[in-house]
């Protein structure tokens, strides 16, 4: 499933580049287009203020502490890593360690994000039907916005965080038996908890006065745009 989504992200990029270079006749005329497109869906680059709120949110919020509570009771329930044990010694190691995942996660994305001038916050689709919104959710979570026009790029940086998060949890705290490829696996379940998550935004956020708006910072890591629903 994740190499899936990997090659729908790449794809969907490379198609869209292709198609509108093949019917302009150049590569001048696809960016002019795509300029426009981006522009008549109101696309505004974040700015550094909302990029640490949301960055601080993300990593440290609301959001962050419910998820690392699940997560800890599923480890919990699966007794992972058994040498954790159980009861309440037990859930809070591993509720510490599925923060700091998701915090490592999160930092790592924000800055390879910044430092090669992505945009990775989510934005609903314009679309409309139930297959094309999932393909959209799906494909955003390994793409993101480059440029003062928004066009969509592969993004690097949502592909890294969630193993350079799961990678921290393996050689920082972890049991010592654990390793690379354990690594690897956790960091599949952490790409498709964002996938979850960029479903969320797409289906349950319908306006900024949403109960989803509220407890994601006005829906900050989304998009301030309504998608089909506006």
């Amino acid at each position: 499933m994740v190499l899936v989504v990997v090659g729908m992200a790449a794809l969907s990029t490379w198609a869209q580049s292709q198609a509108v270079s093949r019917s302009d006749g150049s590569l001048e005329a696809a960016r002019s287009t795509i300029t426009q497109e981006t522009q008549d869906l109101g696309y505004i680059v974040p700015t550094s203020s909302t990029k640490l709120k949301t960055f601080a949110f993300d990593a440290f919020g609301p959001y962050a502490l419910v998820s690392g509570a699940l997560f800890g009771g599923l480890d919990q329930a699966t007794n992972t890593p058994p040498e954790w044990r159980q009861g309440f010694g037990g859930y809070s190691k591993r509720f510490g360690s599925d923060l700091g995942i998701a915090a490592a996660g999160t930092t790592t994305r924000y800055l390879l994000a910044d430092a090669l001038k992505q945009d990775t916050l989510y934005y609903r689709c314009e679309c409309r039907g139930l297959f094309p919104r999932l393909r959209h959710a799906a494909v955003s979570t390994l793409s993101g916005r480059s440029g003062r026009d928004g066009h969509r790029v592969f993004s690097i940086p949502a592909l890294v965080a969630p193993y350079a998060g799961s990678l921290t949890a393996v050689y920082a705290w972890y049991p010592s038996r654990y390793g690379v490829k354990d690594a690897f696996r956790m960091g599949n379940y952490s790409l498709l908890e964002t996938i979850g998550g960029n479903i969320g935004l797409e289906f349950f956020y319908s306006g900024p006065h949403s109960l989803l708006s509220r407890i994601h910072l006005n829906n900050s890591h989304g998009s301030p745009i309504h998608g089909p629903n506006r």
